[in-house]
């Protein structure tokens, strides 16, 4: 397959999609790669039913699963005009929602983004890398067939590309498989009945041009209900603590008053992990399910994840209202309601300072009286009267009496 963009008239003479994602993925007989995508031979439909066949048959093994819900997602971006400092197509695996792998076509190779990552040999990059330089390729297709069917023949446009696997602590297990374009839905796998479902009414020539090729569909089903999740299992042996640690969450309530005058309080959970998180609002002993607003669980950008779950209240009854946590780092559920601030006009940062300034003045009071003190005793001995003054304060008369008798 040529490389780069091709104009929206061509692409719609490629041949079907399948053949183009077949096309230099494997060598003679069936393999797959232990870590990501699984690796196709470019032949006729019926071998790769084979190949398939081998990699849905790919079982977990009889290792217990770690505790918590684990994930393995994939997210493809492909640009019409990268622009400056944008690829062309950019490819990141995720384990729980943590980046482990790269692709960035203007560095042509895969590369590790965690450290437990440097345990893997050269092999597994190699392999990886020719990989996702062939999806490279063949989301390149897609978006400009794509921009065909909306009539663009030029400008800025993408391609997105999502699937992935998930388990949870029970043993149950979940995939998806999605493809949009310019940020909106395009068509998703339905995987019970292996048909695409289109998100928009152009979508549905997508849907007809991938529907020519029934393989490509239990090719997708056949990888993330089999070789993905025992890939997931790898990569948490390799993360070990880093991915199946516990972290509390961290939890506040806030008070907000919106432009309307309305009252909302929101309970925030931050810094916590796994991302598995129960926030919920209760009032008198009933949970307020449909009152609550929730948000998705976000990563906090450090490995942990933070959430928030708000309800609105009458002014003045915020006390009322609680906000319950669950989440695997606790050891018992939390309660948290609003804690309304201290008075405003008697604070306890203004008890304090006035206490202080009080004990300054007394103090001040106290040194200026002892200072005072030494000062008017010095005064008064400078001007007690002495034998020569008590001689020249006696009266005349007896003065006189005195030379008399001398």
């Amino acid at each position: 397959m040529a490389g780069g963009p091709q104009s929206p008239r061509s692409a719609h003479t490629r041949p079907p999609l399948l053949l183009l994602l077949l096309f230099g993925l494997m060598r003679e007989r069936a393999a797959e790669s232990p870590w990501g995508l699984p690796v196709v031979a470019d032949g006729p439909a019926s071998f790769a039913k084979e190949v398939m066949a081998e990699l849905a048959s790919q079982e977990l093994g009889k290792k217990p699963w770690p505790g918590g819900t684990h994930s393995l997602h994939y997210h493809y971006l492909a640009l019409s005009e990268p622009g400056q400092g944008l690829p062309q197509f950019l490819a990141v695996g995720y384990v729980d929602d943590q980046p482990f792998i790269r692709y960035d076509s203007r560095v042509g190779r895969a590369q590790p983004q965690a450290l437990w990552m440097a345990a893997v040999d050269a092999q597994y990059w190699e392999r990886e890398t020719q990989k996702l330089r062939v999806w490279e390729k063949v989301q390149q297709v897609e978006m400009w067939t794509v921009m065909g069917y909306h009539n663009h023949s030029s400008g800025k446009h993408s391609a997105q590309r999502m699937f992935g696997c998930e388990i949870q602590e029970d043993g149950r297990s979940s995939s998806f498989w999605q493809f949009g374009f310019n940020g909106q839905d395009h068509l998703s796998l339905d995987l019970d009945t292996l048909s695409w479902v289109s998100a928009h009414p152009v979508a549905l020539r997508t849907k007809r041009w991938w529907e020519t090729e029934r393989c490509y569909a239990e090719y997708d089903k056949a990888y993330l209900q089999g070789l993905c999740l025992t890939s997931l299992r790898r990569y948490l042996e390799l993360g070990g603590q880093s991915l199946i640690r516990t972290e509390p969450p961290k939890v506040q309530v806030t008070r907000h008053t919106g432009q309307d005058g309305r009252t909302t309080l929101r309970c925030w959970a931050l810094g916590f992990y796994p991302r598995d998180i129960s926030l919920s609002w209760w009032l008198s002993g009933e949970e307020l399910a449909l009152e609550t607003e929730h948000v998705e669980t976000r990563p906090s950008g450090d490995g942990t994840y933070q959430k928030w779950a708000a309800v609105q209240v009458p002014a003045g009854e915020e006390a009322w209202y609680s906000c319950h946590v669950q989440h695997r780092g606790l050891n018992h559920a939390l309660t948290v309601t609003w804690e309304s601030p201290p008075h405003p006009r008697i604070t306890a940062t203004m008890v304090i300072f006035a206490i202080l300034v009080t004990v300054s003045l007394v103090a001040g009071v106290v040194i200026w009286i002892k200072m005072q003190l030494p000062a008017r005793d010095k005064e008064s001995y400078q001007q007690a009267p002495g034998e020569e003054d008590l001689h020249k304060s006696q009266s005349p008369s007896r003065a006189v009496s005195a030379q008399h008798l001398c």
